[in-house]
């Protein structure tokens, strides 16, 4: 049996836009958990300016508290964080790996364009976000697709299929997550769009957000129409962003 858990692993309040989240899944197998994203970690909520810089603390807006870590909501759930095996990630800015150092003995799993951009010196990452000793594992283009886009599958576990879907443009290695579990589909987004917004209204000022912090903002605007098409034509699969608290289900 597969359950999936949604964690909001940050809070970032900003003048500009208001309030945003870190929309993280946790899955939980008979022998496992897999993490989809990691949000802000222990020692970024402890240490935040060695960690992060009272710079992008600012320009960001971020907001830290032990609670809303992964690790603590893992433990909140009555399940043993030494579990996390896994970490899938859309890509690598700082909001989303900072708790990776809280699971150590995880594999990490990545596109292998993004862990190139990472390692090219871009100042969008954080380098020591990623010096413990986890094993990386990354995926390069593939011919197979999922719902008629590329895919890259990741063989975590027999109960359930997931795959990276290259949603470049925000970073030049991002990746949706597609999550098959049978009775219920996910098409995780993670940066691809910060709000659900932006793909009914071309004026939401949040473009303007969007594309500033795009690597590629041409490859972004495909990523939003591909989202777009897939909605349409998939109404069965659940589409979840990371940032937008909207979409955040509430118990």
């Amino acid at each position: 049996m597969v359950k999936v858990h949604h964690l909001n692993c940050v809070e970032i309040l900003s003048l500009g836009y208001g309030r945003a989240i870190g929309h993280c899944l946790l899955i939980e197998t008979e022998n496992k958990l897999i993490l989809i994203d990691a949000g802000i970690g222990l020692q970024d909520t402890e240490n935040p300016n060695n960690r992060l810089g009272q710079h992008l603390i600012d320009m960001v807006g971020f907001r830290f508290n032990r609670e809303w870590t992964a690790i603590h909501q893992i433990q909140r759930l009555g399940l043993d964080p030494e579990k996390v095996t896994d970490c899938v990630l859309s890509h690598l800015d700082p909001d989303h790996i900072g708790a990776l150092v809280d699971f150590p003995h995880a594999t990490l799993h990545m596109s292998q364009e993004e862990y190139d951009n990472f390692r090219s010196g871009n100042p969008r990452y954080l380098e020591h976000q990623l010096h413990h000793d986890s094993i990386i594992k990354t995926y390069a283009s593939s011919d197979d697709t999922w719902c008629d886009m590329e895919a890259r599958k990741l063989s975590l576990a027999s109960t359930l299929d997931i795959y990276l879907i290259p949603l470049f443009g925000h970073t030049r290695g991002h990746c949706g997550i597609a999550l098959d579990l049978g009775a219920e589909k996910i098409f995780y987004v993670g940066d691809a769009y910060y709000l659900r917004s932006e793909l009914t209204d071309n004026e939401h000022p949040v473009h303007k957000l969007a594309e500033l912090r795009a690597d590629d903002n041409r490859l972004r605007q495909d990523a939003l129409t591909k989202i777009r098409h897939f909605i349409l034509q998939h109404p069965e699969t659940t589409v979840y962003s990371y940032h937008d608290p909207s979409e955040f289900p509430r118990n």
